[in-house]
Parts: C-alpha cells; structure tokens; sequence
C-alpha cells in the first residue's frame, strides 16, 4: 500500500496547521481531491517562498490529488494584511495581469498543468463583477468583526493602522474558496501558516453557506531555526528568474545557509529520501558541506536545468579552490554614464552590482577587511575604479564566499 501523502508531509515539517488533521489524512488517503493554493501577483516573478508553496502541489499530486493554482488577479488589487507591517504597494490592473502571465509561466516547470492534471485560475474573473451590497448582505454577515480583529493577521496592524480596504481581503479570500468549491468540487485550502485566519474563513463559509466538507491546513514557513524568514539576499528576494536571481546566486545561497538548516531545507524542499537526510552528521564539517552542495544542486536543478546546477557547482568549486573561473559567476555591467571623470568609487560600484545594501555597510565593510578586487584586499573605502580596469572586468570578492565580476559596457 502506498504511503499517505499527509503522512509524507508531516514527516517531511511541512505541515503546521490542520482543521481536522485526522479526517483530512483520512480524506487524502481514500479519494482524489481537489485542493488550491493562491498566489497573489505582486512581483513578476516567484521566489523562493512560493516555491515552497510548489513543493507542496507537487507532492499531492504525486499522489493523485488536483491542484488549482488560484492567481489573485483581484485580490492583489486589495493587498493582504497578513504578516505585514505597512500596507502593500498599489499596483495597477495591468501590472497584475503581467505578472500573472509570469507566475503562470514559471509554475508550469514544477507542476503538470496537462489536461485533468491541475488547473489554473484568476480570481477576476468572479470578483471584478461582484456587486458590493449584494456581496456584503451574502458573504459580509457571515463574518465577526470582534473574531477578525483578535486574528494574529489584523492585531498586529491595529497599531500601525490597518486600512477598510485591506479589512475585506479576509471576506475575498473566503469567497474564493466558495466559489471553487461551489464551481470546481474543491474541498480544500492550503497555504502558508500565515494564511490561516484567512483559511479558517473559507473553510468557515463554505460550511455555513453549503452545508459542505471543506477542510484547510497551512505548511510551515521557510525560516532560520532562529526563526527569521528564509530567501532573502542583500540584493533582494531570491527569485526563480534567471534574469533576477542568476542560476549561480540560487546555488549560492542554499550553498552557504547556516549548519543548522541544511537538514530542515533538504526535508521542506526536495524530494531526497529521509533516511538520506537524517544520516547527515551535523558535527562533522565534511558531511555538512557535502550536504549544502547537494541541497544546492538538487535545487537549482529543479529551478533552473541539471547544466546550471552543474556549471554553478564547477564554478563555486574553482573559486574555492583558488582556480579563479568566473564564467558562470553573477556580473553587473556598469553603463560610460555611471563613471564620473573616466572611474567610479568602490562603494557606488559594489551598490550598483547589489553587492551591499548601503554605503555605510560597504564601508564598515572594507576598513574590517572585507572586500578584495583581484584578490587584492582592500582597506581603503575612498578607492576609485578606473574605466581601463572595468573594460577588462574585475572581480569583487565580499568576505570569504561572495564573488561578483563588474564589467564595463
């Protein structure tokens, strides 16, 4: 008998949060089902957070169950308030329609939308004609202000204030899984554990308004074991374009997480047998490091192709080992318009190839001995690049593990 897949995903820490865990294992293991996951389309790419949200498609549909990847085309009109501080930044219908096509583009290399397979929708298509008061007197009844307010998601904006626009994403939301379940038979939501107020709502309404079995559950959020939030860089968010995040960074970053989280990544992310990852010996410097340039290349293989895993290994191997090859290695080309008298400072180079988040950090950086150009160590902050250097390429190498070639036009 095969194995459950709720069994997979709970041995694998995926799952945080369940309605019903136990009817839900149950429901996995007896039936194909249709569950959804939405991805709002705020960027024109995905990155590494929604990947995870992938990883769990993918398994469920292993075993037989249909994903409907649910493009927030309206709701990114709106912006969720959840685990966020400030309110989202407005964008336009036409932005959200481009980076709808991206999402679309991307998820299609990780998942089988083929015919019966899986199925992607766009909530425009039924909340851009809903009717405000004929939506407020059949969803909005349903909802407690005092029970939104207590939710995680709207208490911590309280204080900060938390605009009436993104009050109703909670109601939106919960409609979605109305609509899908009422039109596609989907009974259930999953989503990152920050969802789960917005979850326990659609779950809440499809049984209020339907009588139905609707069932929710969240998966754990890609973290440090301190606690932080995984995927991002100096330079931004670890995106899953190539032309945002290059093939070589991707390997880079899972190549230099800390110790303690290569085993949890390998579990969360990739489908490398358990028993393959409890083996690692966390004390042992050689298994840990042999295990991050696994987990590196086994990513940025499903990300990317097995060539870039493969050309971003060779590359991080020769740089490691002093061999110096930078074919593969992130570049910045530097445009004649950004020199000043035929040279640009050191510190507005390294800003300009994202090397460094700020001046003051690049300095800081430079006096503690940081940075070299060429392998030569740098200990002036004040230090000029010429245009002759930059025709040729330089290499700017930030502490022991970041390579970055800056090239002229």
């Amino acid at each position: 008998m095969s194995k459950n897949v709720f069994d997979t995903l709970e041995e694998r820490g995926l799952v945080a949060q369940a309605t019903d865990a136990e009817a839900i294992r149950k429901l996995l293991g007896s039936e194909p089902i249709t569950f959804y996951i939405g991805f709002d389309a705020t960027a024109d790419s995905l990155h590494v957070g929604h990947f995870l949200q992938l990883v769990v498609m993918r398994h469920l549909q292993k075993a037989g169950h249909k994903p409907i990847a649910l493009l927030g085309g309206a709701t990114t009109l709106i912006g969720d308030p959840s685990g966020k501080s400030d309110m989202r930044k407005m964008l336009t219908r036409e932005d959200i329609d481009h980076n709808a096509e991206c999402f679309k583009k991307q998820m299609s290399k990780f998942v089988d939308f083929s015919e019966g397979k899986a199925m992607m929708v766009n909530n425009a298509d039924w909340l851009l004609s809903l009717n405000y008061l004929e939506f407020m007197r059949d969803i909005g009844v349903h909802f407690s202000v005092n029970k939104m307010l207590a939710t995680d998601a709207f208490k911590a904006r309280l204080e900060r204030g938390l605009s009436f626009m993104e009050f109703n994403y909670m109601l939106l939301q919960s409609y979605d899984f109305l609509h899908l379940y009422r039109t596609l038979g989907c009974k259930m939501q999953f989503g990152g554990n920050d969802q789960w107020a917005n979850i326990i709502g659609g779950v809440n309404l499809v049984r209020q308004k339907e009588r139905g079995e609707a069932f929710g559950l969240t998966f754990t959020l890609l973290t440090t074991k301190e606690g932080k939030k995984m995927g991002k860089t100096e330079a931004g968010a670890v995106w899953l374009d190539p032309e945002k995040t290059s093939p070589y960074e991707f390997f880079q970053y899972w190549r230099n997480i800390d110790d303690g989280d290569v085993q949890n990544c390998m579990k969360l992310l990739t489908d490398i047998p358990m028993d393959e990852i409890n083996a690692i010996d966390i004390t042992d410097g050689k298994s840990i490091n042999g295990a991050k340039e696994k987990l590196a290349h086994t990513l940025t293989s499903t990300v990317h192709s097995p060539e870039e895993a493969d050309k971003a290994l060779e590359t991080a191997r020769s740089l490691f080992a002093g061999a110096g090859s930078n074919a593969n290695m992130p570049s910045t080309t530097i445009e004649a318009s950004q020199l000043q008298n035929g040279q640009i400072g050191l510190l507005d180079l390294m800003l300009a190839c994202g090397i460094i988040p700020s001046k003051g950090e690049g300095r800081r950086l430079v006096e503690q001995g940081g940075v070299s150009v060429d392998d030569e160590k740098i200990t002036d902050a004040t230090l000029a690049i010429t245009a002759e250097q930059l025709q040729a390429g330089i290499i700017i190498r930030k502490g022991k593990k970041v390579y970055h070639k800056a090239i002229l036009q």
